[in-house]
């Protein structure tokens, strides 16, 4: 039997990894929208990770009561829509903007956590979301204005920051797989919805095209929404929302490894508080006094 501390190292290593992968997708999906529209390449994407899962995993989703049936298509129906909106805003503003916004999500988490759910958050965990809203800022701003762009990739990020804790509050260890094939359907579907207009998605222009979105559907797609529904059922939302705010890290980390970018101080001095923030999360004292729950407690009470 592994120990539960045990546990919930492994899933926050789980969520950096899979947070690691996200961030190495922004170097492929700028190449990749240049020459194939935003929605075509989403519904393709998609399609593939779902068809993979649900061949691979049909036996979990058949195992899943109505319910919990439901639940996938409602963390599938948020998950895709904020994908949408994401990348509808990622055209009418520029990147640094929307990868701020988007990353307000871990503002969202806690405060949707206590308005849903009635969670208490121990004050070290606003400490944290403070500095990790200072880190992505340095990150990622360089002048904000808010315009169409910056409502719709905020609107995406309460969306997320709400997946975020309803998958939290859902997913069961044993259930992951079921529940995130059903994820990964649903997204599916509402990707191809977007594409209906112009008579459905068309398929990759080119051969480099089919490698970064095969490598989006089932390493950052499948894969990535396996982790993070595996992870979120030994951690609480909040937890997981902070350390996924590495994500920006990542993906100025890759984006300077792979010469697309130059190393400044705004990223180091950022991604020096993000990690602050999540360090603050991973040492937050365990032991409650006598008649408080931990958070590990508060977050698996039904």
């Amino acid at each position: 039997m592994i120990p539960e501390s045990r546990i919930h190292t492994l899933a926050t290593i789980g969520l950096l990894a899979m947070t690691a992968v996200w961030g190495s997708t922004f170097v492929l999906i700028k190449g990749v929208v240049d020459r194939w529209p935003v929605a075509d390449f989403l519904a393709v994407r998609f399609i593939v990770a779902a068809v993979a899962m649900f061949l691979v995993f049909h036996r979990h989703v058949a195992r899943l009561s109505r319910q919990k049936l439901w639940c996938g298509v409602v963390l599938g129906m948020l998950y895709g829509v904020g994908q949408l909106l994401q990348t509808w805003g990622l055209s009418l503003i520029s990147p640094s903007v929307s990868g701020f916004v988007t990353g307000m999500y871990v503002v969202f988490t806690p405060i949707l956590a206590t308005l849903v759910f009635r969670q208490r958050m121990p004050a070290i965990i606003w400490l944290a979301v403070g500095l990790a809203t200072l880190g992505l800022a340095l990150l990622s701003l360089n002048g904000f204005s808010v315009d169409k762009g910056v409502w719709l990739t905020l609107i995406a990020a309460l969306l997320y920051g709400l997946h975020i804790v309803l998958l939290g509050r859902w997913s069961r260890a044993e259930e992951a797989f079921g529940l995130s094939a059903v994820q990964m359907a649903v997204i599916a579907i509402v990707c191809m919805l977007a594409t209906v207009s112009h008579g459905g998605p068309a398929l990759a222009p080119d051969r480099s095209a089919w490698i970064a979105v095969l490598y989006m559907a089932l390493v950052a797609g499948a894969g990535a929404m396996l982790m993070q529904t595996w992870a979120q059922a030994h951690l609480p939302a909040t937890r997981a929302a902070i350390v996924m705010t590495t994500e920006p890290v990542f993906a100025a980390l890759f984006a300077v490894l792979l010469g697309s970018d130059v190393l400044t101080w705004r990223m180091v001095g950022g991604g020096a508080l993000v990690l602050a923030a999540m360090y603050l999360v991973e040492l937050m004292p365990r032991r409650r006094a006598a008649g408080d729950l931990p958070a590990e407690a508060v977050h698996h009470e039904v």
